[in-house]
């Protein structure tokens, strides 16, 4: 059994623009490879019409407690400090089991 970990966030207006979702985007994904029990991925910054975020994170761990470590993980919280934090006015959370 996976732990799924899905967070979408809404940009403060001030930093609606391509240049900082880039820099969310790259910059979480360079995690790829540097995680304990992180096995995938994914930033999506390309938000078609209608959608009510600006950018939205998918990564999958391969147990809840390698999902615990993540929200610590001292290379997640300093990406999470340049690249999202101060960009960021909404962040929502969803972690959840995916059954094989």
């Amino acid at each position: 059994m996976a732990y799924k970990h899905v967070i979408l966030w809404s940009l403060k207006e001030e930093y609606k623009n391509d240049e900082i979702r880039k820099g969310i985007k790259e910059g979480l994904e360079s995690l790829e490879g540097k995680i304990p029990g992180m096995t995938y991925i994914h930033v999506q910054i390309d938000p078609t019409d209608g959608s009510n975020a600006d950018a939205m994170l998918e990564n999958v761990f391969e147990t809840e407690e390698d999902l615990k470590a993540y929200a610590v993980n001292p290379d997640h919280n300093a990406i999470a400090d340049k690249y999202v934090r101060p960009y960021t006015e909404v962040r929502l959370c969803l972690n959840f089991k995916i059954e094989d």
